[in-house]
């Protein structure tokens, strides 16, 4: 009775296996055979990996690498400062444009409305 389950076990689980791994060789119990690879790396040679700060051995190297993220963060910034001044700048220099495109204009529709004003004035005359 012991081994009438244990076969039934067997079988479903070897149905399983042929249910996931898709392989024939299953259902006659032989194991399916995986193929090894080489580890391949897209990295080209020459970078250097990170490292995570548990490698790192020393407080002064902690120190450094703080440090060196430090100069990386404020270089960072002001370059994006610079960037954002320049960018300032610009859209400041466009608005002046507009206001005196729009100044003229404003004095052009004036002088057209006086001189209407005067054809229309003697006219009623």
């Amino acid at each position: 009775m012991l081994s009438s389950g244990r076969g039934t076990a067997e079988s479903c689980v070897q149905k399983l296996i042929m249910a996931v791994t898709g392989d024939e060789t299953a259902a006659t119990g032989d194991m399916p055979a995986y193929q090894i690879r080489t580890p391949t790396t897209t990295l080209p040679q020459g970078v250097v990996m990170a490292t995570s700060p548990g490698t790192l051995h020393s407080p002064q190297q902690l120190t450094e690498e703080a440090t060196r993220k430090r100069e990386l963060r404020l270089m960072k910034n002001r370059e994006a400062a610079r960037e954002c001044r320049r960018k300032k700048k610009e859209y400041v220099k466009c608005l002046e444009n507009r206001v005196a495109v729009l100044e003229n204009q404003n004095k052009t529709l004036i002088e057209e409305l006086k001189a209407l004003k005067d054809l229309y004035c003697h006219k009623a005359e």
